[in-house]
């Protein structure tokens, strides 16, 4: 656990009261819903974003989503438990979740929490769209 906590603690920065330190942005391709995933999966704003953005398309109707993490900088475990809730909440609601595009340092903490065996990210969009049943 050394490991994780050092390359966690590597990757946070502070953030000013009020700033969001996350964005997503959702789209349609075919009947897969994908969230393009930008800034940091960390404690506070960005873990109710992403909850909030599964929850709303699984309240759509959903059950392909894909999340694009081409452009988070960081995680921390806040992050990482958000998307195995993530996860869990798709599963239970009969859907699948697709990761794609890990960034390097999102890769390097599902590697080192044992995760990415699990959530089975893919290294492409086009290949995560590809794996959906």
């Amino acid at each position: 656990m050394q490991a994780f906590d050092t390359i966690i603690s590597q990757q946070l920065n502070t953030v000013e009261p009020g700033r969001c330190v996350v964005s997503i942005e959702k789209r349609n391709v075919g009947d897969v819903t994908v969230l393009d995933v930008t800034g940091k999966l960390k404690i506070g704003e960005a873990d109710v974003e992403l909850r909030n953005a599964v929850h709303e398309a699984l309240g759509a109707g959903h059950r392909k989503i894909l999340l694009n993490l081409r452009k988070v900088s960081a995680m921390d475990s806040s992050g990482v438990g958000e998307l195995m809730a993530a996860r869990t909440s798709i599963l239970n609601a009969g859907g699948q979740l697709r990761l794609a595009e890990l960034s390097p340092r999102v890769s390097t903490v599902l590697q080192v929490t044992n995760l990415a065996g699990l959530l089975e990210p893919n290294a492409t969009e086009e290949e995560a769209l590809g794996s959906f049943a």
